[in-house]
C-alpha cells in the first residue's frame, strides 16, 4: 500500500474500515464499514460528490446538521461541499458502499469539522 494519499486503496480508521473496490479517473467506489458505536468525522470535501447506499446494518447519517436513518437499499446524496457525517448506533457493523465523482478523487480532499478521535 502507498504512503501517498491520493492512491490509498484501504485503511483501518478509528471508526473501522474503508477500502477502494474500484477506481477509475472520474469516480471511485468503496465500501465503508463504520463499527457500532462509532461515527466518521463531520466533514466536506471541495472537489467530489458522493452518493451512499447503505447494503448493512443501519445508520444514522447527517447532512449539514439534519439526520436521516439509512438501512440497507436506502441512499443519500452528498454534493460538494456539503457537511456530513455516518455514525453506527447499533450492536452490528454498519455498512454502505460509497460512489465518489468529480476532478479530484485523492483521500486529501476532506475538510473535518469535528471528529471523535481527534484528528479534526
Amino acid at each position: 500500500m502507498s504512503s501517498d494519499p491520493k492512491k490509498l486503496q484501504q485503511a483501518d480508521t478509528p471508526w473501522g474500515r474503508w477500502e477502494v473496490l474500484l477506481e477509475e479517473e472520474s469516480y471511485k467506489v468503496k465500501r465503508i464499514i463504520v463499527l457500532p458505536g462509532h461515527r466518521l468525522s463531520y466533514q466536506k470535501h471541495l472537489r467530489r460528490s458522493e452518493h451512499w447506499i447503505a447494503v448493512q446494518g443501519k445508520g444514522i447519517i447527517t447532512l449539514d446538521d439534519k439526520k436521516v436513518t439509512l438501512i440497507p437499499g436506502e441512499a443519500v446524496d452528498i454534493s460538494v461541499g456539503r457537511a456530513h457525517r455516518a455514525a453506527n448506533e447499533e450492536k452490528v457493523p454498519f455498512i454502505f458502499i460509497e460512489i465518489q465523482f468529480g476532478s479530484y478523487l485523492g483521500e486529501d480532499d476532506i475538510i473535518r469539522l469535528e471528529d471523535s478521535y481527534g484528528r479534526a
